[in-house]
């Protein structure tokens, strides 16, 4: 029986052989006489299950000629042919892979290659792409598109995945209870670190000669400087190479728009300084055209006009300096502190916006980051609205201040929540007006912190004579705020 088996199995391979070479009566062959044939021999049949990018009908069987590149996916053996990358689910884990399969053909409506050792193996071109889970087509597409989405002070930016970038809003389910609540944890925490070192100073809990007050003034000097360079100058650097954005026709847009906000705080500081020599000199004629009027005790009364005027001078703000330094007067010293609150409000309100529009996944730890900076940011602003003197600001006009910028930040958090469902971080126009302020207020910030606290302190204030343990700890505290605020930057 076995010569009558061997020849009715030659039989079979020889009506499929012609069947293959005549496509058009495949349809008349029958599909099982093959697979029958080879069992009877006992020939091992090994399955081969091929992922098709798109589900294949029986009779449009892909042309494969041959399978190679053959490599491991976990248990499953993958080989290519052509662009099309089919997984091989036939061997098992303890068998060894072929790195090819040649031969293809069809037989009937199913495709079949020959291993090495001159076996048909079978290729199932009905699987789909889900059975598996790896192709080349869709499945890889949808894996290559992912992309990495983070957030800079809470406004999303996406990178990698596929070329086309997608500008609109991601829509997600925000928890508004939780912002709203937080809202009122950063108003408290923004009026502790303002009004700290303003009612201590007040109330002489700690005088401005105190080494506390000292290393409070210091550290905020550093937190300043540290935001505007860090927080604000980079982060409008980010916001202005959004690709969203497209490519600036300037490239040193971010830039030019920081030497803007430094140039207009350096003009509000001169023309107030101008402001208060032009009062002074109207004042001092006044008092000279007095002081000439005919009396008797003529030298007296000029000599009695002279001390008056200083002492007019004094107390009101007004400029009596000798020598080529110019000493602040307590009004400069106003518009010093408003330039500043005025840098910091700009950004404030940007911060409470993008906070809360800030997704949930990010939203605590940018909460806990920004409550830090509120407070070291407070300290820095009250301790420099602690020392205004009562004639250029009293003690209710500098809680006005200290309250306007506990408020701020508030207020835009609640502006953030109005706006909440609409906000889009990556539209141009937001992109440039997040950018602008940031850019400004970088530069508004950079001269105050500079040239109003950091120069003044350092090179025409007490610390330029002060004793070695004073002036070292007095720096630590101003690195210490440098510091800290940086290292705060890489989440806000």
């Amino acid at each position: 029986m076995a010569p009558i088996a061997r020849f009715v199995a030659v039989l079979s391979f020889a009506a499929l052989a012609v069947a293959q070479t005549n496509p058009e009566d495949q349809a008349f062959v029958t599909p099982t006489v093959a697979p029958t044939s080879i069992l009877s021999v006992g020939a091992q049949t090994v399955t081969v299950t091929a992922t098709a990018t798109v589900t294949q009908a029986a009779s449009a069987a892909p042309d494969i000629t041959a399978v190679s590149d053959c490599h491991a996916h976990g248990t499953v053996n993958w080989c290519m042919a052509g662009n099309e990358e089919y997984a091989i689910s036939g061997p098992t884990a303890t068998e060894e892979f072929q790195a090819q399969y040649t031969g293809c053909h069809t037989h009937g409506g199913e495709t079949y290659c020959v291993d090495d050792a001159g076996e048909d193996v079978k290729v199932l071109v009905e699987a789909t792409e889900e059975e598996h889970g790896h192709s080349e087509g869709p499945a890889e597409e949808s894996a290559g598109s992912e992309r990495n989405c983070h957030f800079h002070a809470g406004v999303e930016h996406c990178t990698g995945g596929s070329e086309d970038v997608t500008c609109d809003a991601t829509p997600r389910d925000y928890n508004i209870p939780l912002r709203v609540g937080l809202l009122f944890v950063i108003l408290c925490t923004s009026g502790i670190g303002v009004f700290l070192p303003i009612l201590t100073t007040r109330f002489n809990i700690i005088s401005q000669t105190n080494i506390i007050f000292v290393i409070l003034k210091q550290f905020g000097t550093g937190i300043v400087i540290s935001t505007a360079f860090i927080h604000l100058f980079t982060h409008a650097d980010l916001m202005f190479g959004n690709e969203c954005l497209g490519e600036l026709a300037f490239e040193g847009t971010t830039a030019a728009i920081f030497m803007a906000g430094l140039f207009l705080s350096f003009l509000a500081d001169y023309l107030g300084a101008r402001f208060v020599q032009w009062r002074a000199k109207k004042q001092s004629h006044v008092d000279s055209e007095i002081s000439s009027t005919p009396s008797n005790g003529s030298d007296k009364a000029g000599s009695h006009a002279g001390t008056s005027g200083n002492e007019f001078n004094r107390s009101h703000g007004l400029p009596h300096a000798h020598g080529a330094v110019h000493n602040a007067t307590p009004m400069e010293e106003k518009i010093n502190v408003l330039n500043l609150e005025a840098g910091i409000i700009f950004h404030s309100i940007l911060i409470g916006i993008t906070l809360v529009v800030a997704g949930d996944s990010f939203f605590i730890t940018l909460f806990v980051v920004i409550l830090f900076h509120q407070m070291f940011e407070g300290i820095a602003l009250g301790t420099c609205i602690a020392e205004l003197p009562k004639v250029a600001a009293s003690t209710p006009q500098k809680c006005i201040m200290g309250g306007t910028f506990a408020l701020i930040t508030p207020i835009g958090m609640a502006i953030g929540i109005g706006v909440l469902n609409s906000f889009n971080g990556n539209d141009p126009s937001t992109i440039i007006a997040i950018g602008t302020l940031d850019a400004l207020s970088a530069g508004i910030l950079a001269w105050v912190g500079i040239v109003e606290m950091l120069a003044r302190d350092w090179m025409h204030g007490r610390l330029l004579n002060a004793g070695l343990i004073r002036s070292t700890i007095a720096m630590f505290a101003l690195v210490c705020g440098m510091v800290l605020m940086s290292v705060l930057g890489k989440w806000a």
